[in-house]
């Protein structure tokens, strides 16, 4: 088939990889100049290990099995990443409760590696932590994403994909048994496809919309939740990814570190209804206070702004999280369609997982 693969984040070029791999002949556009510029580049870089989310769900079958995948991959191809270890953190008998369910969860997932520890077992592994219990997640780790990316990338090239950039798509027309793409920016074109996948992200709704005789009442409403990050002034404290027990929205404000060992905070939870990526000094405020309940040692001033996201979530503030969401041929029965809501934390660990997918619902 000819695909053509709306959004250059990582999910749309591990989807597009999968495809050209399967010997399609795939191109990938995007409105931004380059790949992986939105929710790819502003996240926290973290391989998750899959404890978090319902047995049954989308989230855990492609966090566990992309996760594996994604270790893989990036020792074959020389990505740069590292299984360093995380610690979620109770300091006190509800989040002990809370911590306790997410183990079992993981379990019951097939996470391997995890294990139960006292607040004294915890603080053998980081002496700078206060905490009285700990699930270890020995399976989690980080990875440069861009580096990731570019691997992806390589990878369709080298299967005869192309990419395009500042080529946003104006709408889709059904013709026949093929695609009509109408794409904007500085070349406009018409595209004449056999399929197309929508990996657009935060733009996944608009072009769902942008697509004649789609029915506007399968489009799901986006939720925008902005995640900031602070940057710490200083030595990293700890060796570990450090989590709190999860808030309203996200899995509360972690430790993460870089592959060059600079420690970070984030993200925060900030319901917004505008695409901003500035980072408000002020709330550093909330983020001492979140800290200092796992790492009294935090030192007043270390805190500086550094960078933000934006999650493309589901649902609002109160209600319960929702799964990905995957709308292929066989929910709304047109043929060569896939489209991918919702697809936030963990969708960079589920990446090559989320692509096989969507190779499997095209053929």
């Amino acid at each position: 088939m000819d695909v053509l693969v709306v959004g250059a984040g990582v999910v749309g070029l591990a989807g597009a990889r999968a495809l050209a791999q399967r010997g399609h002949e795939v191109i990938v556009v995007d409105t931004a100049d380059a790949i992986g510029t939105g929710i790819s580049s502003r996240n926290s870089e973290v391989i998750h290990a899959g404890m978090y989310y319902p047995a049954a769900s989308l989230r855990a079958r492609h966090c566990v099995a992309g996760r594996r995948m994604l270790y893989a991959y990036c020792e074959s191809r020389g990505v740069p990443h590292r299984r360093c270890g995380k610690l979620i953190v109770a300091t006190n008998a509800l989040e002990e409760d809370k911590i306790g369910d997410i183990y079992a969860q993981g379990i019951a997932n097939g996470v391997e590696g995890l294990s139960l520890l006292s607040g004294d077992e915890a603080r053998s592994l980081e002496p700078n932590l206060a905490c009285t219990a700990a699930v270890l997640s020995a399976e989690t780790g980080i990875v440069d994403s861009h580096g990731l990316m570019l691997a992806l990338q390589a990878d369709i090239e080298s299967q005869g994909g192309l990419l395009a950039f500042h080529a946003p798509v104006e709408h889709l027309d059904r013709v026949g048994s093929r695609w009509e793409a109408w794409v904007g920016g500085p070349h406009p074109t018409r595209l004449m496809v056999d399929a197309v996948v929508n990996a657009a992200g935060l733009g996944a709704q608009a072009l769902a919309r942008a697509i004649n005789g789609y029915p506007r009442e399968r489009v799901p409403r986006l939720v925008l939740a902005k995640g900031n990050y602070f940057g710490c002034l200083g030595r990293p404290a700890f060796a570990r990814l450090i989590y709190p027990a999860p808030v309203e929205g996200g899995l509360g404000t972690h430790v993460t570190l870089d592959l060059a060992g600079r420690m970070r905070f984030g993200p925060d939870v900030e319901w917004t209804d505008c695409e901003s990526y500035d980072v408000d000094h002020r709330r550093a405020e909330s983020f001492y206070a979140s800290i200092r309940r796992y790492w009294p040692g935090l030192p007043d001033g270390a805190l500086v702004p550094d960078y933000a996201g934006i999650r493309p979530k589901l649902t609002g503030p109160g209600e319960p999280p929702t799964d990905f969401m995957i709308e292929g041929p066989a929910e709304h029965g047109l043929a060569g369609l896939v489209h991918l809501f919702g697809i936030e934390s963990p969708g960079l660990t589920s990446a090559l997982s989320l692509a096989e997918n969507v190779a499997d619902r095209l053929a």
